[in-house]
């Protein structure tokens, strides 16, 4: 069975320095670009750097959020005429759509805002005009089969402006779901259910990991870094799609996610080994069909 390429996306959780030439996401993406360059050519992944440049939604006032909408997108742009790759960011408002739109090749709806219609149909027209992908992260609080609401929104949005996106256009995020305070789990169910939709599925290795509020005085976010392995083997083995992740050469000094942030090093290794459990889980026969 011949397969397509896994959707990977990878990169730093935000553009951590002013600089349009130089700085943390181009040491970055020339790392993944050098680890992964074999998959790429071999047509076994499809690699998007990511980066924010917003975040929007920190835990404190004080939290590092970016260099904004004006300079993210030109720092991101140059991100990609130096090195090739596609770029993906978030998007937080709907003015936000057509901007983001215009410079990068896939656009993200963060979690705590997947509700947002406004946000959604800004978001997926805006993709479908200009030819982008629309990554919509599943909130926290929000049951996989709920998900579907997600999909009608994007699908409305096609029909309206008369414009079909590539079979590929949407996906849907597993980040994983609310478990009491400063934890979440990952219904390893979800990638069935979501995948059932029609849109392609993608596992949220390192954020799914976090622990909200956990770290000094509540102020920040704490994490597992030691669960991303495990449960993105369990993810693809459950049958999801593609894999997010967010990956620092010295997370103890990232501005953001440091805690959850996987080793830049250990990336082309962990992906390989994601890619053998991807075979053989799309390989093998299913036996209850109902």
């Amino acid at each position: 069975m011949k397969m397509t390429p896994m959707t990977l996306i990878a990169g730093p959780c935000v553009i951590e320095d002013n600089t349009v030439d130089t700085g943390i996401v181009f040491e970055i993406a020339e790392e993944l670009k050098r680890q992964l360059g074999s998959l790429i050519a071999a047509g076994e992944v499809n690699l998007y750097f990511k980066a924010s440049f917003d975040k929007a939604n920190r835990t404190s006032i004080d939290g590092f959020r970016g260099p904004g909408l004006e300079l993210g997108l030109k720092i991101l742009d140059r991100v990609r005429a130096k090195t090739g790759l596609p770029i993906l960011t978030d998007l937080h408002t709907p003015d936000q759509a057509a901007p983001v739109a215009d410079v990068v090749d896939f656009m993200q709806i963060p979690a705590f805002l997947c509700r947002q219609t406004d946000l959604i149909v800004a978001g997926a027209e805006a993709a479908l005009r200009r030819g982008r992908r629309l990554n919509v992260k599943k909130g926290q609080f929000l049951a996989p089969w709920d998900a579907k609401n997600i999909v009608d929104k994007a699908r409305a949005v096609e029909e309206k402006i008369g414009i079909k996106g590539k079979p590929e256009w949407l996906c849907l995020t597993e980040r994983g779901t609310s478990f009491g305070y400063n934890a979440l789990v990952v219904d390893m169910t979800a990638f069935q259910v979501m995948s059932g939709f029609g849109v392609p599925t993608i596992h949220d290795a390192t954020h799914c990991v976090q622990s909200p509020g956990s770290g000094a005085g509540g102020k920040s976010t704490g994490g597992k870094r030691e669960m991303i392995e495990v449960l993105a083997r369990a993810a693809m083995a459950a049958g999801a799609d593609g894999l997010f992740m967010e990956c620092h050469p010295r997370p103890e000094l990232a501005k953001s996610d440091g805690p959850n942030a996987f080793y830049l090093e250990h990336v082309g290794a962990f992906v390989r080994q994601i890619l053998e459990f991807r075979k053989l889980a799309k390989n093998l026969p299913k036996l209850i069909t109902k």
